[in-house]
């Protein structure tokens, strides 16, 4: 099922926004220059997770960075040391770095058409080679998803599942026909991508009309300033 977009943004918009949380949440680039706005880039995703009326998904992603936010700091005022401590540094860092950036990647994917984000990429005169590959991802994911589901089901079906009468044989029968999936379904959404032109001569034509809005423009000024910050802090 598709997801409700909430907020209309052009996909250049999300795409920069999830570079832009990548390069500072996740890779940590600016240091204290940035470190102000690093929070406001984390929300960001989230916010958009709750236009797009994901509250389920919004709610448990901000519960958990902000429970991994303050367990830290708590963690440090206490000059909490040992084994214990690593630990929590090395749950809060995962979930503090990587789960923006998955929640960001997963807006862009589930609320961009394949249509709407190739003709954005032929607006910015992406090369073929970049887009049909990154065309198929954004089909392949949620397909794996769909696909992942079923076969959970039809397991809990035959008891096989954690806590069930088979669960010794869950890791077989559950990861066995998603991995055979996995590979069908890539193989058939790149000769679709291929039947539809994408790897044609011939210019393609696309109905999608995509084009930047004023929440663009909001969303992008957001993105720039952790980068000028970045730029200043490199000159000095």
């Amino acid at each position: 099922m598709k997801l409700d977009r909430g907020i209309l943004m052009d996909p250049r918009t999300k795409l920069l926004i999830l570079i832009t949380v990548t390069t500072f949440a996740l890779g940590g680039a600016g240091g204290e220059a940035t470190a102000k706005m690093v929070p406001v880039l984390c929300m960001v995703p989230f916010v958009l997770l709750l236009t797009a009326k994901r509250f389920k998904t919004a709610l448990i992603g901000i519960i958990l960075f902000a429970g991994s936010s303050i367990l830290l700091e708590s963690a440090n005022a206490h000059n909490m040391g040992g084994f214990l401590y690593y630990m929590i540094l090395g749950c809060c860092g995962l979930l503090g770095r990587f789960l923006p950036c998955i929640m960001m990647g997963r807006y862009l994917m589930e609320s961009t058409t394949v249509s709407e984000f190739t003709a954005a990429m032929k607006k910015i005169h992406v090369s073929d080679n970049i887009i049909i590959p990154l065309s198929v991802m954004f089909r392949f994911f949620p397909t794996v998803m769909d696909e992942a589901d079923s076969i959970g089901s039809a397991m809990k079906m035959r008891g096989i599942s954690f806590g069930g009468k088979h669960s010794s044989k869950m890791i077989e029968y559950r990861l066995v026909p998603l991995m055979t999936c996995c590979v069908n379904i890539g193989e058939e959404l790149s000769a679709a991508a291929l039947t539809r032109g994408l790897g044609g001569k011939v210019k393609r034509t696309n109905i999608c009309k995509v084009g930047f809005h004023f929440q663009d423009y909001i969303a992008i000024a957001i993105c720039i300033v952790p980068w000028i910050l970045l730029i200043m802090d490199v000159v000095r």
